[in-house]
């Protein structure tokens, strides 16, 4: 019986050994079918028009240069772009931030009054929205279209980020908010005290989760903001990719070693884009998945 049971246990550890590489030569596969494209844009913003009408799909440029940098750089709209989009960023994720946890929160506390009901009309708007008219139309009343704060207010909270944070803040234990309770703690006190302490995971997630909206802003921007000093960037960058498109086009007579790269100034805007969220994931990444696990899950 012993011989039989250690050849089953071998048997079985051969076989989890098989799934492994399966797995992993699967998972290698599907990283490097993500990767790739990232490689090609990369690429492609440091290579010449020439090489680029050469080859593609490019990997690695023979030759790379700055010049789609040194273009896009050059215009100054495009320090305009980053400043309105830094205070976006700045001011409107700890605002979203205060809402979500705030409204998270209340919702979780099982003797809050109405609370099925909120609930219930905050999950309504999931599905059905006034739509943009009905918004444009409340900023103009307010005074606030071609104005930063159109673009932070209208988009204060997500609903579904807000659902996660319900969902963690249900998960933890009821006792430590009646214990907070009986020393004298209210609600506020709890919750910036006891409560968001306890929930760095779900805060990191959602805080990159915002950081990420924010940064990436522009329908919003391009419906309430006229005024070309208070664009922000994926708006400029739209404006000057469109630019140097037409120019492009308009060049047919130039030699090719001094036509404006378009394709390489887009790739370029892509980098420059991505690249400061890329600087900010590391530093979530060990909250992030721990918080997406226990927010999306209800207790």
């Amino acid at each position: 019986m012993t011989n039989q049971a250690s050849t089953q246990k071998l048997h079985k550890k051969k076989r989890f050994d098989l799934v492994d590489v399966v797995l992993f030569l699967f998972l290698t596969a599907w990283g490097l079918i993500i990767l790739l494209p990232f490689i090609n844009v990369i690429a492609i913003s440091f290579s010449s028009y020439k090489e680029y009408l050469a080859t593609p799909l490019l990997m690695f440029p023979k030759e790379p240069e700055l010049k789609s940098y040194q273009e896009l750089f050059e215009d100054g709209r495009i320090w305009i772009g980053y400043r309105t989009t830094l205070i976006i960023v700045l001011i409107g994720v700890p605002l979203s931030l205060f809402l979500t946890s705030s409204m998270g929160y209340a919702l979780s506390r099982r003797k809050y009054p109405g609370k099925k009901l909120i609930l219930m009309l905050v999950l309504f708007t999931m599905i059905f929205q006034g739509g943009i008219v009905p918004l444009y139309l409340v900023m103009k009343d307010l005074h606030l279209t071609n104005t930063i704060w159109s673009i932070i207010l209208c988009s204060g909270m997500n609903t579904f980020y807000m659902i996660l944070m319900y969902n963690y803040f249900q998960s933890l234990p009821d006792s430590l908010v009646e214990s907070a309770r009986l020393d004298g703690a209210g609600e506020w006190t709890i919750l910036f005290r006891v409560i968001l302490p306890l929930s760095l995971p779900i805060i990191a997630t959602v805080t990159l989760f915002y950081s990420v909206d924010k940064w990436n802003e522009w329908f919003n921007a391009m419906v309430f903001v006229r005024k070309a000093e208070i664009q922000p960037l994926q708006l400029i960058l739209r404006s000057m990719i469109l630019d140097s498109q037409v120019a492009n086009e308009a060049a047919a007579t130039v030699a090719i070693e001094d036509r404006s790269f378009s394709s390489g100034i887009k790739m370029a805007a892509v980098v420059v884009t991505m690249l400061p969220i890329m600087c900010v994931y590391p530093f979530l990444q060990k909250h992030f998945a721990k918080g997406v696990m226990v927010g999306a899950i209800k207790a």
